[in-house]
């Protein structure tokens, strides 16, 4: 298929990329099926959050990642998008949570769950909505943000949309996320997305066997940790990743599939085996887990790999520990997102850097019972962004400092703010300690 890239330059320079389809301005609407979107909210926020005020952090939940520095990556569009109006709405799965000013007994001043964004382009303008949860209940489909959008034309069909660094304004609506200490026009962070049309989008389900307790085609779903994998790919390690034997990348989640093994329906027990493999390398690194396999009994589960370091093998080492209370719905026994706890033998697969009883990224396992049973699909995070011309892009923004001029200030701290901002200024300057692996001031989010 012949495809051209339209760039459209908007006075604040967004640009979009679209791989059009020759004929189709004029066809019926589009599904929008795959895609990713980046966004950091705003970086003085985050920066804020994990400072020495706050002393809070960050946790991802529902299979968002992060996506280089200060940016968050929400996944698995959905929506529609009109080839004739060029009106557009994509919907992505994930969240992030911020917690600060911890209190006694172990709440928190500060708690902020930022969730399934999605984007509406309409009339020349667009909107950012989110599902916004506080400990005063959960918003869905704030209006969050206005989007930048003014002179965009989308129209004329096309397979896969790009919009690179869409200016965003906070709403009213929005201020009222933060209680008021951002105020509506804020600036906030540019967003970037993906979405791709379902056309051309490969039926993918995997088959999936059950009889007598016996089982194939079970999936389970695992990150390891996601400050570990920024360390893999920082300027430390300098090193990447690789999946072979059939594991697939799921941007926060590896996926290890074509599961077989044994389900005891009446114990609650399961013995399972899993194929694919991962391997991290870098400098002073050379790790390969691989061989993955999962047992549960007595609501106690354990995920075990063969594990290769140093051009020796050692199988079968527990890596996590996770509770597991197993029951049976649509023909799966699941889990969804559930924590897990690093072993000490998994402590020294790890070289150390994370000691026994640290929280690793959660878990998700799906086993057929029933066959036939449809397994729950990895995020989908959309063809690869290098497989079309990508877009020209605004320059980035500027560096924040570590709380901005309009930076998130709960009142009950205006004073030591004031008195602590230059100290924290120049310690963050001159005072940079880098660690082998990042400490788990920011963590993922656990249910």
């Amino acid at each position: 298929m012949s495809a051209r890239v339209l760039r459209t330059t908007l006075a604040a320079l967004l640009t979009a990329a679209l791989v059009a389809i020759p004929g189709q301005a004029d066809a019926a609407d589009s599904k929008v099926s795959g895609g990713r979107l980046d966004w950091g909210l705003k970086t003085s926020f985050q920066n804020y959050i994990t400072g020495p005020i706050a002393k809070g952090e960050y946790r991802l939940t529902g299979g968002a990642a992060t996506a280089g520095s200060n940016r968050f990556r929400f996944h698995s569009a959905t929506g529609a998008y009109d080839p004739g109006s060029g009106d557009f709405t994509a919907g992505y799965s994930g969240g992030v949570r911020f917690t600060g000013h911890k209190k006694e007994g172990g709440d928190y001043e500060l708690d902020l769950l930022i969730a399934n964004p999605k984007v509406e382009i309409a009339g020349g303008g667009g909107t950012l909505y989110v599902d916004v949860t506080t400990p005063a209940g959960t918003s869905h489909g704030v209006a969050f943000a206005d989007l930048g959008v003014g002179g965009l034309d989308t129209s004329g069909g096309t397979t896969r949309m790009e919009l690179s660094d869409i200016p965003a304004t906070l709403t009213a609506q929005g201020a009222k996320s933060f209680a008021g200490y951002y105020e509506a026009g804020t600036e906030l962070d540019p967003l970037s997305l993906t979405a791709d049309m379902s056309a051309d989008k490969p039926d993918t389900k995997p088959s999936t066997k059950a009889g007598d307790g016996e089982f194939s085609g079970a999936a389970v779903d695992w990150g390891v940790r996601r400050t570990y994998r920024e360390y893999v790919v920082g300027d430390i390690a300098k090193g990447s990743w690789s999946l072979t034997e059939g594991a697939q990348d799921g941007g926060a989640l590896f996926r290890f599939g074509e599961g077989k093994g044994f389900w005891d329906a009446r114990k609650k027990a399961l013995d399972a085996a899993f194929t694919g493999a991962i391997t991290f390398t870098g400098q002073g690194l050379d790790l390969t887990l691989t061989g993955l396999g999962v047992t549960v009994a007595k609501d106690k589960g354990t995920l075990t790999a063969d594990v290769t370091s140093a051009g020796a093998t050692t199988e079968d080492v527990p890596l996590v520990t996770f509770a597991a209370k197993l029951s049976e719905k649509d023909g799966l026994v699941r889990l969804d997102e559930t924590p897990t706890v690093l072993t000490a033998k998994g402590a020294a697969v790890f070289g150390g850097f994370y000691p026994a009883g640290t929280d690793m990224d959660p878990l998700w396992l799906a086993v057929p019972v029933k066959s036939g049973a449809e397994l729950p699909p990895l995020p989908d995070l959309g063809e690869d962004v290098a497989a079309t011309q990508p877009p020209a892009s605004i320059a980035p923004a500027a560096a924040s400092s570590e709380v901005d001029a309009d930076g998130f200030m709960p009142a009950a701290y205006w004073i030591v703010a004031a008195v602590a901002l230059a100290a924290v200024a120049a310690t963050v300057l001159l005072v940079r300690r880098r660690r082998p692996v990042p400490e788990s001031t920011v963590t993922e989010e656990k249910e």
